[in-house]
């Protein structure tokens, strides 16, 4: 089981905080991450908001790899439509990879933020047109070391040249994002590995989980890498300690979550390729903020390294084995906290599950 923290840069929940020390903490955690044997480290994009504050995960990647010695490095995700040439994105994975002796992880997402793809002079209408067009242009590119001359919907391409070239195969290396019906068949599509963020119910989780695999078994002919998880997570030996940080800092991450993707604004319904956000907003609405809450604490990781265990296998009872990614530092939590988290985890948690030999593909 590959298990990785997720970094998001966030200033959201912290008083008086400026962007070089959410800068700081973030790097001290990336060392401390490859010191305590993490397999992976990633990083998010983001613009404009104290919500997350990383416009190129590629160049923050680039500082922990001269910081780090063999932990992997995931762009979790670059967000394909807002760099809006494909070639650009080719060029710098091949370049990360380069400077990282291979330890590079591609990970591709869509995105999801209105406000995002208005100061990007993107519209939103186009992010799924513009996504599934590029991604076979960046991933053909990065086993050929060739951008191929293209004329689509979208891009027009003379043939170009990958330089540094890559020096090994992408395949296996590459991630996406896949939060929808569209985006899980895109996913199985593109041959890469799934990426969920948890926080629908579990059962809605396995049906996407089983409609990749179909999607990728039928398309491939060989059997799908298993997902990734992403979860926020809270760890520590004092059972009421973690029980009272856990509902404090993850609820009020959700709030953050809530007001940068709108998540129960009326516009996903109109914007095309957005239409399963519009039908998740109506629930969300129906149901209220709290229960919405509730939810999503219930669904998170955190707990004692015995309650962290118990909900892991919990999980891979219903949708089967998963690599974790752990997002640690977020909404306001110290950094001892994170350190805390990082270093139980690590001693107590990651020994058992490395022991429980996880497979790497999707059982028929």
């Amino acid at each position: 089981m590959q298990l990785g923290i997720v970094q998001i840069a966030q200033s959201f929940g912290y008083d008086n905080i400026t962007d070089t020390q959410v800068y700081d903490e973030e790097i001290r955690g990336a060392v401390l991450a490859d010191e305590l044997g993490y397999d992976l480290l990633s990083m998010v994009e983001h613009h404009f908001e104290d919500y997350a504050l990383c416009p190129d995960n590629f160049v923050y990647l680039a500082h922990i790899a001269a910081k780090t010695r063999r932990i992997k490095l995931m762009t979790g995700a670059v967000i394909v439509p807002w760099n809006i040439q494909p070639l650009r994105v080719a060029e710098k994975a091949a370049l990360l990879d380069q400077l990282c002796g291979g330890r590079l992880i591609l990970g591709l997402g869509r995105g999801l933020s209105r406000r995002e793809y208005a100061q990007m002079g993107i519209s939103m209408e186009e992010s799924r047109g513009r996504f599934d067009e590029a991604v076979p242009m960046i991933l053909n590119a990065l086993e050929a070391g060739v951008m191929d001359a293209h004329e689509g919907e979208y891009f027009k391409q003379p043939r170009a040249m990958i330089r540094p070239r890559p020096t090994k195969t992408f395949k296996g290396r590459t991630t996406q994002v896949a939060m929808s019906g569209d985006s899980v068949f895109e996913a199985a599509k593109h041959g890469v590995k799934m990426m969920q963020f948890a926080y629908k119910p579990i059962e809605i989780h396995k049906q996407e989980v089983d409609s990749y695999a179909a999607s990728y078994r039928k398309l491939h002919k060989t059997a799908p890498p298993i997902p990734f998880f992403v979860d926020f997570l809270v760890c520590d030996s004092n059972a009421d300690r973690v029980a009272e940080n856990a509902d404090r800092h993850i609820r009020r991450y959700l709030l953050s979550l809530m007001h940068h993707y709108e998540m129960m604004g009326n516009h996903f319904a109109q914007a095309k390729g957005y239409e399963e956000y519009g039908e998740n907003a109506k629930v969300m609405q129906t149901i209220g903020m709290e229960a919405v809450a509730d939810g999503y604490l219930a669904s998170q990781t955190w707990g004692t390294p015995q309650q962290i265990l118990e909900k892991i296998e919990a999980r891979r009872k219903i949708v089967g084995d998963y690599d974790g990614l752990f997002a640690v530092r977020f909404a306001g939590a110290p950094y001892d906290m994170v350190e805390r988290t990082m270093k139980l985890f690590a001693k107590e948690v990651m020994p058992e599950l490395k022991s429980w030999n996880i497979a790497t593909t999707m059982a028929a």
